[in-house]
């Protein structure tokens, strides 16, 4: 084959999972909109609480997402050895040990609840509704886990398109359900709550027929292996670690842009949620990496591996390089699409700036964590994950204790997050890359 052949051919198997994957992605804030603008008629004080209570099952459910991580190259290695029982087999345990894990953060977090939100010194009535949404809320913790799971079983199978529709049906089903229960039955915030947990429980419910019937088709037993259980969680642990050290940088640049003042803090919360948007668009070609790097591992095929991590790279470089270019050209625009504050939109355009020029930067970033999520060499990233912030602590103390005025502030702390902290995981993740320690070929890693 040529090498141009070779090219399309890698470039069509990216196309295959990212594109599915990335309307995964976005389909849930689309849809996460809609909710809070249906409960923000309720009045301020339900708003309010629903994001209090938001702010914390985000938090659960962000350190949570390994169990997508850790299923996906798993089944992915087995499928790549022709092993297909043993790969649907790896993603039920997976989809046991989120099961295990979502009951118990369920009840813990049930009776926790009120402590978890008085935590934050809300007012009472804000404090009340909180604890109202959350306590509901924490009976539909589990089947979001056990989506997570499921997710990444289908993603080691090659199938990003399931997902997709499982996503884009349940959350509009979610908006279709809140409206009744809030609006027609008047149950308030509580109504918000239940919808939610009836959605997500239904989409469960579809997933356990899709991995019922790939069960079926192979052979695998739909019970839990005590063995794969355990390698999970073993896996699982070191990407929750990894995850824990990406929350404590986010919390701490927040920290230093409430230090700046009232208004920096709006601007950089604005400027972050422009990150995240991107991030959503290059997560989807980490996603392809993951199932196509553990697919190629699995069948022992070096070369392919390198194929998919070039095109990757490029693929990723290239798209920041889109994203970015239009965050730089749109930046005096922006801000009033986000903000009615003059002060506040004053302050944004040279954060906008930074962000724009590092979405580069982070389209490798971004790639190279899923290339080695999906090889399984979550222990490396567990460790380095710790450096990285390391290197980003002094920074962001610096931007605080320099407290640089007007828009220099946000400008600054982006600068810190979007290009040193970055460039730090770029370091660690691509000389980790340009070796071969993480090219361990086989069923497991």
């Amino acid at each position: 084959m040529s090498t141009t052949a070779s090219r399309r051919a890698v470039d069509r198997d990216i196309l295959r999972l990212a594109v599915p994957a990335l309307g995964a992605l976005v389909a849930e804030p689309l849809f996460l909109l809609a909710d809070t603008a249906m409960v923000g008629h309720l009045g301020a004080t339900p708003l309010a609480g629903l994001g209090l209570a938001s702010a914390i099952l985000q938090t659960i459910i962000g350190l949570m997402v390994f169990l997508a991580y850790a299923t996906t190259p798993a089944v992915a290695r087995r499928l790549g050895t022709g092993d297909e029982r043993g790969a649907v087999a790896s993603g039920i345990d997976g989809v046991w040990l989120a099961l295990g894990l979502g009951v118990v953060l369920a009840v813990v977090g049930w009776f926790a609840a009120p402590a978890l939100v008085g935590a934050f010194g809300a007012a009472t009535d804000v404090a009340a509704e909180a604890s109202v949404y959350l306590t509901i809320s924490m009976a539909g913790l589990p089947a979001m886990l056990v989506v997570f799971a499921a997710t990444g079983l289908l993603r080691g199978l090659q199938d990003t398109r399931t997902p997709l529709w499982v996503a884009g049906i349940g959350f509009a089903a979610n908006i279709a359900l809140n409206y009744v229960f809030i609006y027609v039955a008047g149950w308030g915030i509580a109504g918000s709550a239940i919808g939610t947990v009836v959605a997500q429980w239904g989409m469960v419910a579809v997933y356990l027929v899709v991995i019922a019937r790939h069960g079926a088709r192979v052979g695998a037993s739909p019970w839990p292996h005590h063995a794969g259980v355990l390698r999970g969680a073993a896996s699982g642990g070191w990407l929750l670690l990894r995850t824990v050290s990406l929350r404590a940088a986010l919390l701490l640049a927040t920290w230093a842009a409430t230090s700046l003042g009232s208004n920096e803090l709006a601007a950089f919360q604005v400027a972050m949620t422009l990150y995240f948007t991107i991030g959503f668009a290059l997560d989807a070609l980490a996603i392809a990496a993951q199932a196509l790097i553990g697919l190629g591992l699995g069948a022992g095929d070096v070369a392919a591996v390198r194929a998919v991590l070039r095109r990757c790279l490029q693929w990723g470089a290239a798209s920041g390089a889109v994203l970015g270019a239009l965050v730089v050209a749109t930046a005096w625009v922006l801000p009033a699409v986000f903000t009615s504050s003059a002060d506040v939109a004053a302050l944004l355009p040279p954060a906008l700036v930074v962000l724009g020029l590092s979405a580069p930067l982070g389209g490798v970033v971004f790639v190279l964590d899923g290339v080695l999520i999906g090889a399984g060499d979550a222990r490396y990233l567990a460790w380095t994950g710790l450096v990285n912030l390391a290197v980003f602590v002094p920074l962001a103390l610096w931007v605080v204790a320099v407290a640089p005025a007007g828009a220099a502030g946000p400008a600054w702390l982006m600068a810190a997050f979007a290009l040193g902290y970055l460039a730090a995981r770029a370091a660690t993740l691509s000389w980790r890359a340009r070796g071969t320690a993480w090219m361990v070929t086989g069923a497991t890693a």
